[in-house]
């Protein structure tokens, strides 16, 4: 099979909401339309088309019981929507749910560096309009602390000053100083980023503003070198080169959700179970999330990595087995 390349996780996410929402009037106005022409025109694969037909069927109205779900008949290679939940009925929010998307179209319209804030502004003008008397709720959203770092942050890239910072980093699950030379504040994925040349591992880096517990400004000036190329983050920060160790697992049901929020380098249906490859920065990352997956995943390469969360899993059991210490 090709390889299948992922896009970051909130792009693959965003993408596959918005074909959802589109597939079910598609499929309305196409009753018994073949699954080969409904994926040609979508763009995706035939088994992606199908996976989505998965997922619609288990979409719906609360209660989530039968006849509250979206239903179809899949004949064969067509497909035909038998019971569409409402979704071809005008979307009437009521005061709760009204009073959420105001809140959150306002915390969005808050969030520094955010894009598109003139569609965020015209959309909440409209919420906010419906809504009546209930838009005027005293609810103020506000990120102090995010703003403020932010602000703060940039202020000493503008200064072109150095930094000490100090800052964690979840794969190898530490926490280290470090000098850097800032280039540049940018936002990827609505998150803030700092970029700059860290003088520890002597190359370009990005520091996530939420992972660094502290900086400080320094007196001496940011000197990036001539080598201190920015990063290309057009799609997204995490960029797996052929030097990063593969990791392939099998996974189930309950697990799938992987695929969406790390890239990979392929995904295949093995009966029950989806076979994933991907690779990964640190085996001791991947230990710690394959481990809090527990029983849904297999772990079938590479093999330090099996031996290692063999070796976690035998420890944790002997914990469990040993006797218990301590007074009665």
């Amino acid at each position: 099979m090709t390889p299948q390349q992922r896009t970051p996780a909130g792009r693959a996410s965003a993408d596959r909401l918005g074909r959802l929402l589109n597939l079910v009037p598609y499929l309305l106005a196409r009753p018994g339309i073949a699954v080969a022409e409904a994926a040609a025109d979508f763009r995706i694969s035939e088994r992606q088309l199908r996976e989505d037909l998965e997922l619609l069927w288990v979409c719906g109205l609360p209660g989530y019981g039968p006849g509250d779900l979206i239903d179809m008949a899949l004949d064969g290679d067509r497909v035909t929507i038998t019971y569409d939940a409402g979704i071809d009925r005008p979307l009437r929010l009521n005061p709760d749910e009204a009073l959420a998307l105001v809140v959150a179209l306002r915390m969005l319209a808050e969030t520094p560096g955010i894009g598109s804030r003139d569609a965020i502004e015209r959309a909440l003008a409209k919420i906010e309009n419906a809504a009546g008397d209930l838009a005027d709720a005293p609810v103020a959203v506000r990120l102090p602390a995010n703003t403020q770092r932010v602000d703060a942050i940039r202020g000493i890239v503008e200064r072109r000053r150095a930094m000490r910072i100090t800052y964690y980093t979840p794969a190898r699950d530490e926490t280290t100083e470090r000098i850097v030379d800032p280039m540049r504040v940018l936002m990827v994925g609505n998150r803030a980023y700092l970029e700059a040349w860290c003088r520890r591992a002597e190359a370009t880096r990005l520091f996530r503003l939420d992972r660094i517990d502290a900086f400080t400004e320094l007196d001496e000036p940011a000197v990036p070198p001539a080598r201190a190329v920015p990063h290309d983050v057009t799609d997204g920060v995490f960029h797996p080169g052929q030097d990063l160790p593969l990791v392939t697992v099998r996974v189930g049901r309950g697990s799938r959700w992987i695929t969406e929020y790390y890239p990979c380098e392929e995904v295949r249906r093995d009966g029950d179970e989806w076979v994933v490859t991907m690779r990964v920065t640190d085996l001791g990352w991947a230990q710690r999330l394959l481990l809090g997956l527990g029983s849904d995943v297999t772990v079938v390469g590479p093999a330090a990595l099996v031996e290692r969360i063999r070796e976690q899993a035998t420890l944790a059991l002997d914990q469990y087995a040993a006797p218990a210490t301590g007074n009665a």
